[in-house]
């Protein structure tokens, strides 16, 4: 409901500057992007520039690696982020010049809430275990950070799924959590990042699809306790016999 309403104000404001650049005579620009209640760039993005801004992109572009790459979230573009930004553009039937301007920054907006969260995914999703983010292998805004990052990646693989509903069973887990699922004592909930998908599509097909969107660690059916899920996380390996990984 809070996404309804938010794209309904960004609409009406929208309709409010449109208004207003016409009565002043104002020309609206390609390089023009509206404002956004979690993040907005203030200018065009390029390979060879660098910043906070940068880094922003690559956030939310980290599902967009390519087949078993994985998006440095470190504020440079290079040419892996060009690439993701040219993957991005594809998906969603952009210009793919590999250039973050007006319309790719339009498109993230819509598929934001104003916590940064992409609009299919959410914090509490992902932490069942501990609401602070506190007990795990790392610190607790690290934890929460990490989860973010996935939470990216699963909105590039469910969009790829054509829409698909993605269910999770499992997020960050503190290590009394973990023990007492008897989770790996290396076990990639402890660091925010691991997440064990359910439901629909199959398992195989999400372990499949999630080697094009940045998960460095697949297990899936064939693999030992994981014939009832799909995990994926930052890093660790893939392993889905039964589906051909």
């Amino acid at each position: 409901m809070r996404t309804v309403f938010r794209r309904l104000g960004r609409a009406l404001a929208a309709c409010t500057l449109a208004a207003v650049a016409s009565l002043v005579g104002v020309a609206a620009t390609s390089s023009a992007a509206q404002a956004d209640g979690c993040y907005t760039w203030g200018r065009p993005l390029t390979q060879g520039m660098t910043g906070e801004d940068v880094r922003q992109l690559q956030i939310r572009l980290a599902g967009y690696p390519g087949y078993g790459g994985v998006l440095g979230l470190d504020g440079s573009f290079g040419p892996a982020t060009r690439s993701a930004v040219i993957r991005f553009q594809q998906a969603y039937g952009l210009g793919a010049d590999g250039v973050a301007g007006a319309q790719t920054f339009n498109k993230l907006y819509a598929l934001q809430d104003d916590d940064c969260t992409p609009v299919n995914f959410a914090y509490a999703e992902l932490n069942n275990c501990n609401s602070t983010w506190a007990g795990g292998a790392v610190a607790a805004g690290t934890a929460r950070f990490n989860a973010l990052v996935s939470m990216w990646k699963l909105q590039a693989m469910r969009h790829a799924l054509g829409g698909a509903s993605i269910q999770i069973s499992s997020g960050f887990r503190s290590v009394s959590c973990n023990n007492a699922v008897g989770g790996a004592s290396n076990s990639r909930h402890l660091y925010g990042d691991g997440v064990d998908l359910v439901g629909s599509p199959s398992f195989c097909r999400l372990a499949q699809q999630a080697r094009y969107h940045g998960f460095g660690n697949i297990l899936g059916p064939g693999y030992p306790g994981h014939n009832d899920h799909t995990h994926v996380g930052a890093t660790g390996g893939w392993s889905a016999p039964s589906c051909g990984i």
